[in-house]
């Protein structure tokens, strides 16, 4: 797993913070760079495996310039919080400082605050605990509070993971469904889905 991993490199070095300039390339590139990186937030972080990536295409919120995807194509490197089927707040950041870009997180495997992640989720499974991206948001408290933040109380960590990945087709969208855009770790148990 690459929980020890993490164990293994946080107490033999000095984890790297990631900064605005991370988030400068195009969706597709930034959503598999992130594989493997660590997401901190308020007590709780976990090891980023699995994410989508939104451009222009018909199936991101930048199709459409609108109030609410407005950081899509202002800004970069920031939060971007979305609440899907008025139920589930999706997390995602801004990308691509060239045009209209975002990485939904779509799962996590757990590493610090699992007590805490585990009562909100009110689950046992450590497995089950942010093996989406409604239930991520979930278990680390994210909300439309963090919405159009810049990298602060959200932070991103590279640790030195270089992890093999699939590539295949988005979940659960209309359009663009042809687009290999959907990024996890291979092998790994925590992610959404196969």
């Amino acid at each position: 797993m690459l929980k020890e991993r993490y164990f293994i490199f946080k107490v033999c070095h000095s984890c790297m913070k990631l900064g605005k300039e991370f988030f400068e390339g195009h969706a597709t590139e930034v959503a598999q760079a992130l594989l493997g990186k660590v997401l901190k937030f308020k007590g709780c972080s976990g090891i980023i495996v699995e994410t989508e990536a939104y451009a222009d295409d018909g199936a991101s919120h930048a199709a459409r310039r609108t109030k609410r995807s407005e950081p899509l194509f202002e800004k970069y490197g920031t939060t971007y919080v979305y609440l899907n089927y008025g139920m589930y707040n999706l997390f995602n950041f801004t990308c691509n400082k060239d045009g209209p870009g975002g990485i939904l997180i779509r799962a996590l495997e757990p590493v610090d605050g699992i007590k805490k992640m585990k009562r909100r989720r009110n689950v046992e499974k450590e497995v089950d605990l942010c093996n989406g991206p409604g239930k991520l948001c979930q278990a680390f408290g994210i909300n439309m509070k963090q919405h159009d933040k810049e990298l602060g109380e959200v932070e991103v960590y590279d640790i030195g993971l270089k992890p093999k990945m699939v590539k295949t087709t988005r979940i659960g969208i209309s359009f663009s469904q042809d687009l290999k855009w959907r990024y996890y770790i291979k092998g790994n148990s925590y992610i959404s889905k196969k």
